[in-house]
């Protein structure tokens, strides 16, 4: 008799529990939500990030309140709120494409498949090697020319090692039987300083970098677009270049694993239309990013792709973890 009731009042707090919970998320938000930058103030992302948020939390009710967390080529915000944030709704984060790359190159305290709830995709970067003025590399062809006569001398900055600027800068490297020297930074505008300040010779990153060309600090040497940029008339593409490479990283958003559905569909629902605005399409046009919606359903499905095709480019580069 006394397990009888000891039973009946635990299904019961069960059920208000759950009745709670599942009330908690049909009210959701009611109050701001937390978003993480893994990027340091004031570059591309975290401009075109705020932008978004900002739109978004018109369609919320609630303000989204920005939280840069830079560090680690973009993964340290991920990792921490995979680690530390409860999955409720109110921190969710950038996942950038070095989230998956990280841990099948040197290991990570995260999992990339069962440690996020993805929510959507919203763009893709464009990116582009550049080189300091001072340092008279004013071509691509140049730019290898020197690698090859000075094994190792020929720095570019980063935003950060294993990110893709330092993959792509990689794989030409190797596809041009020449060695690049990284110096990895923990955001795009400390990138630039370095090459506008000739503190490396090059630099990639994307065309945040462009106000620095403008002032004659910098050159721009390739674009890693499919197609020519207008913003760039007369810089060549990698395929121009003569190499197979098209570089496009796409970014979305992401909370901590275990995220109530209906939750996810509020936040996917709310950046869907926040990335429809024109407000935040002339941002992402401002620093050459593009449009690449994917729901949360489309976005999971990516995520397992990329990471088994990454694996296997990265393995035959001999990037790979052992």
């Amino acid at each position: 008799m006394h397990y009888s009731k000891t039973l009946t009042s635990t299904v019961a707090a069960l059920g208000l529990f759950a009745a709670t919970f599942s009330a908690s998320a049909q009210d959701f938000p009611t109050r701001p939500v937390t978003f993480i930058v893994p990027w340091a103030a004031g570059g591309a992302t975290d401009i075109t990030i705020r932008a978004l948020a900002d739109a978004a939390s018109k369609h919320l009710g609630q303000p989204i309140i920005i939280e840069n967390k830079a560090g680690g080529g973009g993964t340290v915000g991920g990792a921490t709120m995979a680690a530390s944030a409860k999955p409720d709704g109110y921190t969710i984060g950038q996942i950038p494409i070095s989230i998956f790359r990280y841990p099948i190159m040197q290991g990570a305290t995260y999992d990339p498949l069962k440690d996020f709830t993805y929510i959507a995709n919203i763009a893709g970067y464009v990116f582009a090697s550049y080189c300091s003025t001072e340092s008279k590399l004013g071509t691509w062809k140049e730019v290898v020319e020197f690698a090859k006569a000075n094994p190792g001398k020929l720095t570019y900055a980063s935003p950060g090692h294993g990110t893709s600027p330092n993959i792509g800068m990689e794989l030409m490297a190797a596809a041009s039987g020449v060695k690049f020297t990284e110096v990895p930074f923990k955001s795009t505008n400390e990138v630039n300083l370095a090459v506008a300040g000739n503190h490396t010779l090059c630099g990639a990153t994307g065309l945040d970098a462009k106000p620095l060309a403008d002032a004659g600090k910098l050159k721009f040497v390739n674009v890693w677009t499919g197609k020519p940029l207008s913003k760039l008339p007369g810089v060549p593409t990698l395929k121009e270049l003569g190499y197979p490479f098209v570089f496009e990283s796409p970014w979305g958003i992401a909370g901590p694993k275990g995220m109530d559905p209906k939750v996810v569909a509020k936040l996917q629902d709310a950046f869907k239309k926040a990335s429809e605005e024109p407000a935040f399409r002339d941002t992402l046009d401002k620093y050459e990013m593009v449009p690449n919606w994917m729901d949360a359903a489309t976005y999971t499905r990516f995520v397992a792709d990329y990471l088994a095709s990454e694996r296997e480019s990265l393995t035959k580069l001999g990037l790979a973890k052992k």
